[in-house]
């Protein structure tokens, strides 16, 4: 393994494989120390927490939503749960994502709460999948680190694949924003019905079928090859690493991230679902669960769409 040895650890935001006396140091010093020395206990503690605080965020939303909604899938199940008292910012930052009513001058506030919003799905659907990538990470950092060479915390890893999530929901919160202006019930969150829902499903079944699809989808079962070819102790180089994993998984799901306008943004359950498949499609070598997801996309597709006519 051939390492960037240049720069002094001390200064450059590496780790290293030494066990130092860190007692010179203040609590707050010697936690940070004690943290940079177990990166990988670190990374799961973070990352775990992290999907769990999406799940709960998005989980308490839906509830007040199918609170607010006539009837959906699901909304029966979901008004019975209890409503657990929250922050006062994250009940403004739940009426901004929910609110039914037309956009007005606050649209610059929507589009950052929608944003938040879909990168809370994005974290909840989309980064259980990326674990074994960041374990492979871990796994080829500490090998480094136990030989003594500097190596750059899995979490700037993470950074990169999050941010790349971050900008697609920046997207997708633009789409929602779009798709609301002509939404017949004036309601961002009712889904797509028609010829619309019909196209949504359609773009996402042919796209399970496509090469792209199978090319982004070996990068991401076969992190290893990538991660160890690439490999840096500059933090710079780790977090476009980061970055590059965060497009290939962004052009594995992108179009099944559509899906969630034929059902309902805040379909909690087409949520789960989804997360659920793409972290089964990506621990898989052959290609049939992709393929029947597509087949089953594209089907349910001509259905809506011979409704519809």
């Amino acid at each position: 393994m051939r390492l960037d040895q240049r720069g002094d650890s001390a200064h450059s935001g590496v780790m290293t494989g030494h066990q130092d006396d860190f007692s010179h140091l203040d609590r707050a010093g010697r936690a940070m120390a004690d943290i940079a020395r177990h990166p990988r206990l670190t990374v799961n503690i973070v990352v775990g927490a992290g999907i769990l605080l999406a799940w709960l965020s998005l989980a308490s939303m839906a509830v007040r939503g199918a609170e607010a909604r006539g009837s959906a899938p699901g909304d029966t199940l979901l008004r019975g749960l209890p409503q657990l008292p929250l922050p006062d910012f994250l009940e403004r930052f739940f009426a901004l994502c929910l609110s039914p009513a037309p956009l007005d001058a606050s649209i610059g506030l929507r589009a950052v709460a929608l944003t938040l919003m879909w990168f809370l799905m994005a974290i909840a659907a989309m980064l259980p999948s990326a674990a074994p990538m960041i374990r492979t990470y871990c796994e080829i950092a500490d090998t480094a680190r136990i030989k003594g060479e500097p190596v750059v915390h899995p979490l700037v890893l993470v950074a990169g694949y999050l941010g790349v999530w971050l900008a697609a929901s920046m997207l997708f919160s633009a789409l929602t924003l779009g798709l609301h202006a002509f939404a017949a019930s004036g309601d961002m969150y009712d889904p797509l019905l028609g010829i619309a829902g019909a196209l949504a499903l359609l773009v996402a079944g042919l796209y399970q079928f496509s090469g792209l699809k199978e090319a982004c989808l070996n990068k991401c079962r076969n992190p290893f090859s990538v991660l160890f070819s690439n490999w840096s102790a500059k933090a710079i180089r780790v977090l476009r690493l980061g970055v590059a994993q965060g497009l290939w998984c962004l052009g594995c799901c992108w179009a099944l991230m559509l899906v969630m306008f034929a059902v309902g943004v805040m379909n909690i359950f087409w949520m789960a679902l989804i997360g659920l498949f793409t972290l089964i499609e990506k621990q898989t070598s052959g290609r049939l669960p992709t393929r029947l997801a597509g087949a089953i996309l594209l089907v349910w597709a001509a259905a809506l769409l011979v409704v519809s006519l």
